[in-house]
């Protein structure tokens, strides 16, 4: 879903234009991107949490020059689903994936 999906249906749902639903989920996510920035978390009870973790510094391996390379230490975002988010999703029946049987072979012509 694209933004302008999402501020569609938000905006149906509360009645709001779409120009207003725009202005409120910037100011939403520039806000959690402050919290996040300042060092601190933010939850949102039900859906998730929002919060920095510190990734230590190290060593790994480029794939195809095999050449060892530094990686510096910096800090990532990480969400935590909350247990709503996770029952609901949970629930929705797994689609079957289409294509070929695991472990046959593709027909050549």
């Amino acid at each position: 879903m694209k933004k302008s999906d999402f501020i569609k249906i938000v905006s149906e749902k509360t009645s709001m234009n779409r120009k207003d639903v725009d202005a409120v989920l910037k100011a939403s996510l520039e806000t959690i991107k402050d919290v996040l920035v300042s060092g601190d978390s933010m939850t949102f009870m039900g859906f998730g949490t929002f919060d920095t973790v510190e990734r230590e510094a190290r060593e790994t391996t480029l794939p195809n020059s095999k050449k060892r390379i530094k990686v510096p230490a910096r800090k990532s975002v990480k969400f935590r689903v909350g247990k709503n988010l996770k029952e609901a999703v949970a629930k929705v029946p797994v689609k079957k994936k289409r294509g070929r049987k695991k472990g046959s072979v593709a027909k050549s012509k």
